[in-house]
Formats: C-alpha cells, sequence, structure tokens
C-alpha cells in the first residue's frame, strides 16, 4: 500500500475533494475543498481527474513522509513548502522520492495550500465524496484533521507517475492574495430587506476579517449595515458564498461547511470565481464588495474555465 505517513498535523490538515452533493436536503453540507480552483488545478497537474482528493492544509502545513515514489504538486496558498529542507515550487509538478519529507515553514501569501498527490488520497468515499466534515466526524481521514502518526492510504496507479511531473500553471494564470480582497458579488436574493443607506454602505465600505472565521463562514467587522425592518427571515435554502447580515448588521460569508439553510437576510453572494480569495483570506485582511451583473459573474466563471481546460490536454 502506497502511505504519507503524517509526522505533523499542522494547524488543520483534512482531505478534501470538490464536495458532496445531493445531501443538503437533510442537512448535509456540502464541504469539499475550500478553494476549489487550487484543487482542481493541482489535481490536473499530477494527472488525477479533478475532484479527487487531495490534502488541505490550513496556515501552519503538516509534515509529511512519503513512503513511495511519488509525484505531487503544491498549490493555493504559498506556505513555504521545503521537501528535506529544500524549497520546491508552487503550481507545478514535481517527484519525490520514498523517504523524503515535506514540511512547510509557515504562510507568505494565502492561508489555504493544497497537496495533490499522483493517484488521490485513497479514504473511503461517503454519499459520494470523499471530503471531511469534522463537525460531524463525517469522510475523510476517520471524520477528523489529520494527526501524527496517521498513515493516510494513496491510491494506487501506472507507470506514467515519473511522466506527470514536470508540468505548471502558466505564470500568468498564478492567483496573488495579497490581504486586501475585492470580492464580485450578484446583489440578492433579499437586498429588499435594507436600506438604501445599508445597500451603499455594503458597497462603499471597507469590511476587515475577524478572528470568527473557519470553514463554515468568516464574519466579518466594519460599518453596521442597516435593515428596514430586522434581520430574520423564515428560513430558507443556504450556499457557498452567501452573505448574511444578522442583527448586528455586520456581514458573515457563508464557506465551505456552512449548514444548508439559514434564517437571515442574504445581501448578495460572491461570485463563483472569486470564492478562492475569501478562502485565502485571514484575520486582519480588508474586504470590499463589487456588484457586478450575472452576465459579468457567467464572463469571470468563463475565464477561469478557461485555465482549467488548458491543463486537461
Amino acid at each position: 500500500m502506497r502511505t504519507i505517513e503524517v509526522i505533523k498535523g499542522g494547524a488543520f490538515t483534512t482531505v478534501q475533494d470538490l464536495g458532496r452533493y445531493g445531501y443538503q436536503r437533510h442537512g448535509v453540507p456540502v464541504s469539499g475543498a475550500m478553494d476549489r480552483f487550487a484543487l482542481r488545478v493541482g489535481n490536473l497537474l499530477v494527472g488525477n481527474e479533478e475532484g479527487d482528493a487531495g490534502l488541505e492544509a490550513t496556515f501552519m502545513g503538516p509534515t509529511l513522509k512519503f513512503h513511495f515514489d511519488a509525484t505531487i504538486a503544491i498549490t493555493g496558498g504559498d506556505l513555504t513548502p521545503v521537501l528535506d529542507g529544500q524549497p520546491v515550487p508552487s503550481w507545478k509538478s514535481f517527484s519525490v522520492p520514498e523517504g523524503s519529507t515535506l514540511s512547510f515553514k509557515g504562510p507568505r501569501d494565502g492561508i489555504r495550500a493544497y497537496v495533490c498527490v499522483r493517484g488521490g488520497m485513497d479514504v473511503p468515499i461517503v454519499m459520494g465524496s470523499r471530503s471531511t466534515f469534522t463537525r460531524s466526524q463525517l469522510g475523510g481521514f476517520n471524520g477528523r484533521a489529520l494527526a501524527t502518526g496517521d498513515m493516510v492510504p494513496v491510491a494506487d496507479t501506472d507507470s506514467a507517475t515519473i511522466q506527470s511531473a514536470g508540468r505548471e500553471l502558466a505564470p500568468h494564470a498564478v492567483p496573488s492574495y495579497g490581504h486586501h480582497h475585492t470580492l464580485r458579488v450578484t446583489m440578492g436574493p433579499q437586498d429588499d430587506a435594507f436600506t438604501a443607506k445599508g445597500i451603499d454602505t455594503f458597497q462603499s465600505s471597507t469590511f476587515t476579517v475577524t478572528p470568527q472565521f473557519d470553514r463554515m463562514g468568516n464574519r466579518l467587522d466594519g460599518p453596521v449595515i442597516e435593515h428596514k425592518k430586522g434581520a430574520d427571515i423564515v428560513s430558507d435554502g443556504t450556499s457557498r458564498g452567501a452573505v448574511q447580515v444578522p442583527g448586528s448588521g455586520k456581514p458573515i460569508i457563508l464557506l465551505a461547511d456552512c449548514g444548508t439553510t439559514g434564517g437571515y437576510t442574504k445581501m448578495a453572494t460572491v461570485i463563483s470565481s472569486d470564492l478562492s480569495q475569501i478562502a485565502q483570506a485571514q484575520p486582519g485582511d480588508t474586504i470590499a464588495f463589487q456588484a457586478v451583473s450575472l452576465e459579468e459573474a457567467h464572463s469571470a466563471l468563463r475565464g477561469q474555465e478557461a485555465i482549467i481546460a488548458s491543463l486537461r490536454g
């Protein structure tokens, strides 16, 4: 069996794929990679299917020992990866000899890195996905974050492993995250629950990421967004990227592990192609919202998908 030994689990490292779909009506979140673009690219760079399971490392990455010759790619946030003490590239696949140790020195740009290994993480499929939802101990590696001593299985693959090393994302397509994030949004579905002043506050103000953030959501601080009558609504469906505004008037951006329903007004929804930016934000970063049309959102998504398509061949 091909395995990766966890020497240190890092701050929060989980197995994630592209999510668990079809179960929200039963109260099961989609979960999956916070930065879906990074996971998809990483998998394609090593010759996997886009939706194969990789490792999502947050802030301080894990220390991993490879017990087989592997081909890997590290994408997403730059957590300063090193292999046996030597720097290794991001957004490019490379060979890892058996016995080598991968570790991370700390975040330089962004906070979530993805380790994609040729073959993919071979954990059980639960409800159609290998993603980890830790709150319910569902999926992934025993339903939890990785810890010292874990032996994570990797699926067997063919002899093309070494041939997939050296593939890279074009430099112009590599994201730069920084500490200020302008998130494009489509307004609604409850923007009519806010005063004109509240909508202007939302669209013209700068907000700050608070320490109250995780895979479920990101609470922001900043000017109070004014409601017409109140924040509560009859609970309805929620989705990744929805911007809730509770009674405090401070927005919350829902993320991968968000609940399937909610009873707070939703001012807007972050467009799909900008979700990577909020996935890579950290406390103290600033956020601004820019309202765009549905046509503009579709155009941005087509641009991102063109990058993905360029790697499929």
